[in-house]
C-alpha cells in the first residue's frame, strides 16, 4: 500500500531533527526537510508531497503564508501546521485557509500519527488540545434549539467533514435539499455567508451535536 509522501520544515534544528527521527522511526515516507519558510515552499513546489508538516512561525515565509501561496498556485499538498501559539486568530486563519491539520508543539509527537492518518484519509485534524486551550469548547447556549432534527443531523455530518454530495447520499435526499438546509442553518445561527463559516461553527460546537 502506497504511503503518502511527507516534507517537514522548522527553523529550530533540534525540533526538526526530533520530528524527522520520529517519522523515520515510524517508517513514514519522508522525502524532504527545510529550515525556513522559503525552503519549505520550494520543496512543496518541486516535490509535490502529499502532506507538508510546517512550523507556523518561520523566517521568510510563515506556515500561514505558505498555505496561501499553495492555494493561489493550486498546489494540492495538504498543509499541517505545528505551533507553540495558542491565539484564537491564528486558529481561525488556519480554518479559513482550509489547512488540513493544526497541532500544538507541546503535544506534536503525541498527536502526529493520528493527524497524518486523518489527513491521509482526506479529513481535517485540529488538535483537541488546541480546542481546550483556546476555550473553544462550546458555551451553553440555545442556538441549537432553533434547528430542526434534520438540520442538526446535517450539522453533525458537516462537523465530520462530509461534503454536500456525501450528506445527500447518507440521508437519501437531493443535493439541492442539502444546500437549502445549509442555507437555513446559516441564517438561524446568524453566520456570515462565507465558504467555511458553517464548518468552523460545527467544529467548535461538535460536542453539542448529539
Amino acid at each position: 500500500m502506497r504511503k503518502d509522501s511527507i516534507i517537514i520544515a522548522d527553523d529550530h534544528p533540534l525540533l526538526l531533527k526530533g520530528l524527522s527521527d520520529f517519522l523515520s522511526e515510524k517508517n513514514y515516507n519522508l522525502i524532504g526537510q527545510g529550515n525556513d519558510g522559503r525552503e519549505a515552499y520550494n520543496l512543496i513546489a518541486k516535490l509535490s508531497p502529499d502532506i507538508a508538516i510546517l512550523d507556523i512561525q518561520m523566517p521568510y515565509l510563515s506556515g500561514i503564508e505558505i498555505a496561501k501561496k499553495c492555494q493561489s498556485n493550486h498546489l494540492k499538498t495538504k498543509i499541517v501546521l505545528i505551533t507553540f501559539h495558542k491565539e484564537r486568530e491564528l486558529y481561525h486563519q488556519a480554518q479559513e485557509l482550509n489547512i488540513f491539520g493544526y497541532i500544538l508543539k507541546d503535544f506534536a509527537l503525541e498527536e502526529i500519527e493520528n493527524c497524518i492518518k486523518t489527513v491521509s484519509d482526506g479529513k481535517r485534524f485540529f488538535s483537541p488540545k488546541i480546542m481546550e486551550l483556546l476555550s473553544l469548547k462550546p458555551k451553553q447556549n440555545d442556538e441549537l434549539d432553533h434547528l430542526t432534527p434534520s438540520e442538526k443531523k446535517i450539522l453533525k455530518l458537516i462537523a465530520n467533514d462530509k461534503t454536500n454530495k456525501e450528506i445527500a447520499s447518507l440521508l437519501f435526499i437531493s443535493h439541492r435539499t442539502v444546500e437549502k438546509h445549509r442555507s437555513n442553518i446559516i441564517n438561524k445561527l446568524n453566520l456570515e455567508q462565507k465558504t467555511n463559516s458553517l464548518l468552523i461553527w460545527a467544529k467548535e460546537h461538535q460536542n453539542q451535536l448529539h
